[in-house]
């Protein structure tokens, strides 16, 4: 994440929804499907018969076959989109735009069927089919997913190993975020990306939001639907609604998720929009702003030296880790519904000068090399956005995410697109709009959302609680609501109430930091030895007390050393459970959080194994040191030291 996530403004996640835990500790293998492609055509459209049409100049897009390049839902069929690279050159080179259809079976099957595409720009889409399916739009509706042009799934695809070889290689240098070193490192790696892709045959110019809107209508006369309902999340907000607006005859609905604006300046705002965010946080956790610039300003005055893997070679790597690269990886985590709630807790800690947290962080450095294909994504970005922006230096913290994508667009030299219009007029949107944000998140601000829902023609606002970015894929009301409204788009009743959050945010003195679990879970399970034997030595204590106790109960007559042994083996053995079900309880309603700590909660169990050690010591003290009563003993002073010196 840290110096290789492009900007802030992708959905990359693979089938997520209430039954995806892991959140954006796992996201990078979520997102990377990296499957081999396999080539072929399919002529279909919506009712099976072929388009005869040819693609080049003034010729109409045609349909070609494509196996789905990965696992979708049965009776979905996948092909590519045959257009221009260029609409605004004639006889320009013919580029594949990747689809997959999903026709639904139902009985009363809806002719008007919804197209999504992800965000980015160049995040994959294709597989969020079965997602999209089965838990958010229903069955009574097709569902159709587009790829971008230049994306994973279509051809060419834009990606850029040489940008992303240039951006890890910064990690190792000692200077601060934006520093000469960095920037001429990134624009040699773009420099080499763009020439590979020129040789090629790819002209940048043709990667634009315009042409990938033009993309989504030309599919939808291809396919052969008279209207859709349009939905877009993130980057994919603009592409939507320059669809809409391009094709309004074609439109029935449009549904704009983490709304990102034309008339935002996202590299200018992105310190602006972190702030915010912190801010709204801040409300659980008072304080939390100035935290996190004490933990930022700790870091860059003394950056942290992390051991992670290298996620191009998988070989050992030392990353040094400034608090500008800290708060960009936190602004990608706070993307998600199940990171949000330990966020504050790990700003406070880091601050606190507790850099163990920052191994989980540097062990994701990966995925945002594997979310996105950088080629399109700065293609976009130098032409559609940076032109728009001014780069002033707003101070720390500063986001790596915004000095790189300068450095890459200045090496580009892209001319500036056409500025899309700010507000499509009412003459050209006539469909309805719903419009719905997160209350955390730090990319698309649901405050800034808002304002420009309100200059939408028949848009309507809704912010849902305890949510980031993405709402579609963290919060039930929230696909619920989209759901109701592609359903019925003059409806109004609301289907749920938006304020109720998935997840508290955690207070004060109620989480603790550790990297225990994490740890465990990433392979470290001999972790687990001085806890498992703690166990295992206090149930045989149990077990041997209470059946001693059964034999002596008609003589009334009890040993001291037996009731000792008895209480000692029932202590530790309730310490162990309890502190199991505490961590599993977690497990089960938010398993991210683990990747960072355990609730405090969870700590106060330890004073249970200290009981059973002292009782284990003076049983060991009264049997004059025999070796089985020294196992117990031993077991839980190792224990001891593994829980509060440790965990």
């Amino acid at each position: 994440m840290t110096r290789v996530l492009p900007a802030s403004t992708g959905v990359v996640r693979a089938h997520p929804g209430p039954g995806r835990r892991a959140g954006v500790w796992r996201t990078a293998g979520v997102a990377a499907l990296a499957l081999a492609l396999m080539l072929v055509a399919w002529p279909a459209m919506a009712d099976g018969r072929p388009v005869a049409a040819t693609a080049g100049d003034g010729a109409a897009p045609r349909l070609e076959d494509h196996p789905c390049p990965v696992a979708v839902p049965s009776g979905t069929r996948c092909g590519y989109l045959v257009v221009p690279e260029r609409r605004d050159v004639p006889a320009s080179r013919e580029i594949r735009v990747g689809y997959a259809v999903h026709r639904s079976a139902a009985a009363d099957r809806k002719p008007d069927p919804v197209v999504y595409t992800s965000g980015g720009p160049g995040s994959a889409s294709i597989q969020l089919t079965g997602y999209l399916t089965d838990m958010l739009l229903g069955r009574d509706r097709d569902v159709v997913v587009i790829e971008q042009r230049g994306s994973r799934w279509s051809r060419p695809r834009l990606d850029c190993p040489e940008i992303a070889r240039a951006l890890v290689g910064t990690l190792a240098l000692p200077g601060q975020t934006g520093d000469p070193a960095e920037r001429a490192e990134i624009a040699a790696g773009a420099g080499a990306c763009r020439d590979r892709l020129t040789r090629q045959g790819v002209d940048l110019r043709g990667y634009v939001t315009r042409e990938i809107a033009a993309d989504v209508a030309d599919l939808r006369r291809a396919l052969g639907y008279d209207q859709w309902n349009l939905f877009g999340v993130s980057y994919s907000t603009r592409s939507m609604l320059a669809a809409a607006t391009a094709d309004p005859a074609g439109t029935r609905s449009v549904v704009l998720d983490s709304f990102w604006p034309a008339q935002s300046r996202h590299y200018d705002e992105a310190r602006a929009d972190l702030a915010s965010a912190l801010s709204r946080l801040g409300g659980r956790w008072p304080g939390l702003p100035g935290r996190f610039a004490t933990m930022v300003t700790r870091l860059n005055e003394h950056p942290a030296p992390v051991d992670t893997t290298d996620p191009l070679t998988g070989r050992p790597v030392t990353l040094r880790l400034t608090g500008d690269d800290v708060a960009t990886i936190l602004t990608e985590a706070m993307h998600e519904v199940d990171v949000l709630p330990v966020v504050p807790a790990l700003v406070d800690g880091v601050a606190e000068g507790d850099l163990r947290p920052l191994r989980v962080l540097a062990d994701q450095v990966g995925g945002g090399l594997l979310s996105h294909e950088f080629g399109l994504y700065y293609a976009v970005m130098c032409q559609d956005e940076a032109p728009f922006n001014t780069f002033a230096d707003q101070g720390h913290p500063r986001q790596f995410t915004v000095t790189a994508d300068q450095a890459v667009c200045a090496a580009w030299g892209l001319p500036r697109s056409a500025a899309a219009p700010a507000v499509p007029a009412a003459s050209v949107l006539a469909a309805p709009v719903l419009v719905v944000g997160g209350e955390y998140d730090p990319a698309t601000p649901p405050g800034r959302a808002k304002a420009a829902s309100q200059a939408l023609p028949g848009a309507r606002f809704a912010e849902f609680a305890g949510v980031g970015h993405a709402v579609f894929l963290s919060s039930r009301c929230g696909r619920q609501t989209i759901s109701a409204f592609v359903a019925a788009p003059s409806a109004t009743a609301a289907p749920c109430d938006p304020r109720q959050a998935a997840y508290q945010v955690w207070r004060p003195g109620e989480f603790h930091l550790t990297p225990a679990v994490y740890r465990v879970s990433t392979g470290a399970w001999w972790l687990l030895i001085p806890f498992v034997l703690f166990f295992l030595t206090s149930a045989v204590q149990l077990g041997a007390g209470v059946t001693v106790l059964a034999r002596r109960r008609a003589a009334r007559a009890v040993s001291p050393v037996v009731a000792l042994t008895t209480v000692a083996g029932l202590a530790g053995v309730a310490f162990t459970l309890f502190a199991a079900v505490g961590v599993y309880s977690v497990a089960r309603s938010n398993e991210t959080a683990l990747a960072v700590g355990i609730p405090s909660a969870v700590t106060w169990y330890g004073t249970l194994a200290v009981l059973s050690a002292v009782l284990s010591v003076a049983v060991l003290a009264r049997t004059r040191f025999r070796v089985r009563a020294a196992v117990p003993a031993v077991a839980a002073a190792v224990l001891l030291v593994w829980w509060f010196l440790y965990l």
